[in-house]
């Protein structure tokens, strides 16, 4: 049988598994992935663990401890989120020392409601990093304007860094500049910076959902002909960004220095449109030096049917060049569809983490009556 996930790896993708939960891990589902998938890293968010965390019996004996100590629901969450990352980094060990530690990394996010605080943001991802204690995992830091000093200072302090949420071109550059930043001060600081790792989580489908929907508005042919092109054509210039910062001379003075690329992450890589290939944000997003973390249920698709075409991105910069320009040629406004996304997103994982508080909420407050379910305690 042909082995496509291999044969992705091959190409220079890194191959991760967006989700994570306590079920995953003690039923040995993860490590199995990374034995037999490729799946070389983990990447988390708040509705991740607001859908983990509604299982309430998986949590059972951790809930029935956290009730006893009568923590706070933000200290329980906190918790238990770092126990499952932390036994997922050390299930990912074996793939951060076969990489020389640019793989096997786990993501665990700051409170998403600190998104716009850059002291609290900067705050809570040193607190993370003490909490988990594992030096493949990633604090998610978004890329809101807040976030990019918070960027840098966290590297700084040598903690590694997923940046999440980038939309805009004009954003990832400044998530690459402050990165680059951030490794200087962490030089400067005495830090190894062969220790700090960094990926920019770059959104894929949510864009395209947005500019469809805006295509179907306007509703002529040519408008309709663009759907389902721009996330692609967006995360290729994107990458044809990666290449232009991490080709300069800046960089090269840190990786002289020991200190490892911050690569591109494809994020949001499920198909929303029934319409479109179940692997297309795979199949036509690779490059080496990249990352694709994925749901389990598009790894299966790709391993199941899933094409390697070699580099489908850097031959592609002019067409995706063309492809933006014919989208504001039709009258799509990117500038707003980024707004709105990056809005968006910071907003549902505001929801999501108020659903998590409040499930383990209810959780706890059972635990420490005893009840068998949250809905029977008072």
């Amino acid at each position: 049988m042909t082995d496509r996930l291999a044969e992705l790896s091959a190409a220079g993708v890194a191959v991760w598994l967006d989700d994570l939960s306590r079920v995953r891990l003690t039923s040995g589902s993860l490590d199995k992935m990374r034995r037999e998938q490729h799946v070389v890293g983990v990447t988390t968010n708040p509705s991740i663990f607001q859908k983990a965390l509604s299982d309430a019996d998986a949590y059972d004996e951790q809930l029935k401890d956290l009730a006893a100590q009568r923590v706070t629901v933000e200290e329980a969450v906190r918790l238990m989120t770092a126990r499952d990352v932390r036994d997922a980094c050390d299930v990912e060990r074996p793939a951060y020392d076969a990489s020389a530690g640019v793989d096997g990394r786990v993501s665990i996010e700051v409170d998403p409601r600190k998104a716009h605080e850059t002291p609290s943001t900067v705050a809570e991802a040193k607190t993370l990093w003490w909490l988990v204690d594992r030096e493949n995992l990633f604090i998610k830091i978004p890329a809101t304007l807040a976030g990019l000093p918070a960027i840098t200072a966290t590297l700084a302090e040598g903690i590694s860094v997923n940046v999440t949420l980038i939309f805009s071109l004009e954003r990832y550059r400044a998530v690459m500049d402050a990165f680059l930043a951030g490794l200087e001060q962490a030089k400067a600081n005495g830090h190894d910076l062969a220790k700090i790792g960094s990926v920019a989580s770059f959104f894929v489908s949510r864009v395209d959902s947005e500019v469809d929907k805006r295509l179907d508005k306007i509703g002529s042919d040519e408008a309709k002909a663009l759907k389902g092109k721009a996330a692609i054509a967006n995360a290729r210039l994107a990458y044809e960004a990666y290449t232009e910062v991490f080709g300069s001379d800046r960089w090269q003075k840190l990786a002289d220095a020991g200190a490892h690329p911050q690569r591109p992450l494809w994020a949001s890589t499920s198909t929303k449109n029934p319409e479109f290939p179940d692997t297309v944000y795979v199949e036509e997003l690779i490059a080496p030096g990249t990352v694709n973390t994925m749901p389990e249920s598009v790894i299966h698709a790709f391993a199941d049917h899933g094409e390697t075409r070699g580099d489908t991105i850097t031959g592609n910069f002019g067409h995706a060049k063309q492809v933006m320009a014919d989208l504001a040629g039709v009258g799509i406004d990117f500038n707003d569809v980024v707004k709105v996304l990056e809005d968006e997103g910071v907003e549902k994982f505001e929801a999501s983490w108020g659903e998590l508080l409040e499930g383990v909420d209810k959780s706890l407050k059972a635990a420490a009556s005893g009840a068998k379910n949250p809905s029977d305690a008072a």
